[in-house]
């Protein structure tokens, strides 16, 4: 058995979802077939010695869908810009035809209820001519993507929501056609002073709207495994009969000796063997400093090396590194399939029958019932009007527009206030969140360490203090110095040159200035130099996660420095408001437990869960789900990514990596925590925009359906007018995206 994921092109819809799933499920050999719409995968669990990858596409290829493998390739952007520009280009040339459209129908409808005269012969008849290549054009060009839907479901009995639309808008057009052509000859058994070649017209343009809204957002899906990919180093500089040489990172095998150079990417798994230095561990801990590295320690590929040089051994390689089990958990977890899907295909899967059997038996009733009371000629006339009348009504135009257009209001309001949301499964799901699980580093904090607190012991200015401890750290390479000097370069307060500078390994450095010579470093280093400190000084700062850093010249001791990755201004609020919201936090961090559960406290979160790695991370968010909670998680770094996948909503800061930012459905730009408040109340608001356009698009059919079908007819000798269904069928999704476009104006909580 083999288990593979493949990429699907030509899927567009929950019912191909669904098409593809049945499709391939009956094919010999194949024990399990799952179809996620959102990302357009397939994952397929196949006997290679029965089938393979080459059968399911001659299966799929006449339904218009083709399996891509390998996975990992996606399809070019260009591609889908493409398509996109395409799908626009059909849309604006349709804009003028719709407004003809709609004011041919206007008229006449406003002719038929007495408001306005009727039209005038020579324009009647300049639109008779008119509107029928108008609605060629449309339904053969615009429209051809819904007609081969209706071919396949004549050809293979496979129907998806194209199917309908062309249903409907073919039959409209073929009726009008027929009218057309032989007026003359079915004056006697049908009304031929009317045609519904603007039906066609209108409901192809408002479906043709809705699908190029649903592409536009859905563009930019799907590139967390290509930014992971990445991340890997292309080659490894090895030690080869003690020469060393550069090979592509193919070519390492476990026991290779791997010398890695400053700012250089680690290649592989491995252990230090040989030298030292500092390894920005970002992508895999999200911890902003730098973790000191010595020999036995390990490292871990796709780090950086951000000072010194180092030879170390590799010990994993290829699939069994931490950035390969990464990427493929982040694969898993994009691929896994939604609840809401199962629920739309269901829908889609029943919904063109069912209206396909209305029609058909409406039509018979007509020709069974009807002919006894008024005879052939008019109960015909009257079966033909419903039969086309509920396929024109039942068009799922606004059902279609629903969820995109309210969507791209909310995205597009989102995006005014710096919350970028991937999709309508992420507002589905965030407006629900009961649990919000935060990282510490780039979340809560910011990400990187600054100085914090001054102790300044000696008789010197505070500005002197500082000048000397960060003349003497200007030449350390540590990154707690960094904080030090950009301390002093935001104060602007001035170094000088030291001499006689020396680090002191694993506790600090020395240097002279003014003739006396001064030391900077931890408490051991005190310790050494016999220099009297009280230690109880500095361990209210210690356990608050704080790193001290001590000046002294031989003699004394003349003050310190705490350096920090400082809580955002922010965090303690934004928890609260999510308190508010009935909504859960919990910190999982790879840091000290005493600074997580201090840092905590700080901000009123109410779990810790500390020292975790990602796979920590991933579990702990699948085991509140298996509780059945809604999961949110908020973080950055490449270490977050398969968390942010497998939560039920990620949310990115943008301060982080690119590839937490594809992994997650939310965006938050500038790293602010406090906006993920404001996600959620615009997620509750855009959501209770969809459920009413749903509603109303719902409506229109559990009304117009049983009218158009000739419900009325007995009890006020009322028939719906193909016309007329159409333009209700126009009005719904006018409406819907009328409502939709009043979430725009709409303020809430702080969101304008």
């Amino acid at each position: 058995m083999q288990n593979k994921t493949f990429r699907i092109r030509g899927m567009h819809c929950a019912s191909c979802a669904s098409i593809i799933e049945r499709t391939v499920k009956k094919i010999d050999g194949v024990e399990y077939i799952s179809v996620n719409n959102g990302t357009e995968n397939a994952k397929i669990s196949f006997d290679k010695s029965k089938t393979n990858p080459d059968d399911f596409n001659k299966k799929l290829e006449p339904l218009g869908y083709s399996l891509i493998f390998p996975a990992v390739q996606p399809l070019k952007k260009t591609e889908k810009y493409m398509e996109l520009k395409d799908m626009r280009n059909k849309l604006f040339s349709l804009i003028p035809i719709v407004l003809v459209s709609i004011f041919v129908m206007g008229w006449d409808l406003l002719a038929q209820f007495k408001i306005t005269p009727e039209m005038s012969a020579m324009w009647s008849d300049f639109f008779h001519y008119l509107l029928p290549i108008l609605a060629t054009y449309t339904l053969f060009v615009v429209g051809k993507s819904y007609l081969l839907g209706l071919y396949r479901f004549f050809r293979y009995g496979k129907a998806n929501m194209d199917t309908l639309i062309g249903l409907g808008t073919g039959v409209a057009f073929l009726y009008s056609f027929i009218v057309s052509a032989f007026g003359e000859s079915l004056k006697s058994f049908i009304n031929v002073n009317q045609s519904y070649y603007d039906v066609s017209i209108v409901v192809i343009a408002f479906i043709t709207l809705g699908k190029y809204l649903e592409a536009r957002s859905k563009l930019k899906t799907g590139d967390a495994i290509e930014k992971l990919l990445n991340l890997q180093a292309k080659t490894a500089l090895v030690v080869k009969d003690g020469k060393e040489v550069e090979i592509p990172i193919e070519q390492v095998v476990h026991g290779d000796i791997i010398i890695v150079k400053p700012g250089a990417k680690i290649p592989v798994d491995g252990i230090i063997v040989e030298g030292s230095s500092f390894i920005d561990e970002a992508m895999v801990t999200g911890e902003s400093m730098p973790v000191e590295k010595k020999v036995g320690d390990s490292v871990v590929s796709g780090t950086i090396n951000t000072t010194g040089s180092f030879t170390f051994k590799a010990t994993k390689i290829g699939s069994e590194t931490l950035l390969a089990h990464i990427v493929k958990m982040v694969e898993e977890a994009q691929g896994s399939k939604a609840p809401i899907q199962a629920l739309a295909d269901k829908i889609s899967g029943i919904f063109v029958p069912i209206v396909l059997g209305i029609a058909v038996v409406t039509l018979g009733l007509w020709l069974l019932i009807g002919t006894q009371y008024l005879g052939f000629s008019q109960a015909f006339s009257f079966g033909l009007v419903s039969f086309v009348g509920i396929l024109v009504i039942a068009c799922p135009c606004a059902l279609g527009l629903a969820t995109p257009t309210a969507i791209i209001v909310g995205v597009g309001k989102g995006a005014k206030n710096g919350i970028l949301i991937k999709d309508a499964a992420i507002l589905e799901k965030l407006h629900k969140v009961d649990t919000v699980i935060v990282d510490k580093t780039g979340t809560i904090t910011k990400g990187k360490p600054t100085l914090v607190d001054i102790q300044n012991l000696s008789t010197w200015q505070v500005d002197k203090f500082i000048s000397v401890l960060a003349s003497l750290e200007n030449k350390s390479e540590h990154p707690i110095a960094h904080a030090i000097i950009n301390y002093t370069k935001e104060k602007s307060i001035n170094t000088v040159d030291v001499s006689n500078f020396e680090s002191i390994k694993g506790k600090g450095i020395k240097g002279t200035l003014d003739g006396t010579e001064y030391f900077a470093g931890n408490a051991k280093l005190m310790q050494d130099l016999g220099v009297m400190f009280d230690v109880s000084q500095i361990e209210k700062f210690t356990a608050q996660g704080k790193t001290p850093v001590l000046l002294a010249t031989k003699e004394k001791v003349l003050g310190f420095v705490m350096v920090a990755d400082e809580i955002k201004a922010e965090s303690k609020q934004a928890v609260n408001d999510l308190h508010k919201l009935g909504i859960k936090v919990i910190m999982v961090t790879g840091d000290d437990e005493k600074t997580a559960k201090y840092m905590a406290k700080l901000v009123g979160i109410d779990d810790v869960l500390a020292h975790v790695l990602p796979e920590d991370k991933l579990i702990k968010i699948k085991e509140l789900q298996k509780e059945g909670h809604i999961v949110a998680m908020a973080g950055d770094g490449v270490n977050d990514a398969p968390a942010l996948a497998q939560a039920d909503v990620g949310i990115a800061m943008a301060t982080g990596t690119d590839v937490a930012i594809e992994s997650a459905g939310i965006t938050l730009l500038g790293g602010d925590i406090s906006k993920l408040v404001k996600a959620i109340k615009l997620s509750k608001m855009t959501m209770l925009g969809i459920k009413q356009n749903l509603f109303w698009a719902f409506i229109y059919n559990l009304i117009g359906i049983p009218i158009a079908a000739g419900l009325l007819y007995p009890i006020w000798g009322f028939m719906l007018n193909p016309m007329i269904a159409g333009a209700a069928m126009a009005f719904s999704s006018v409406s819907v995206v009328s409502n939709s476009l009043r979430l725009k104006t709409k303020k809430i909580s702080g969101i304008e």
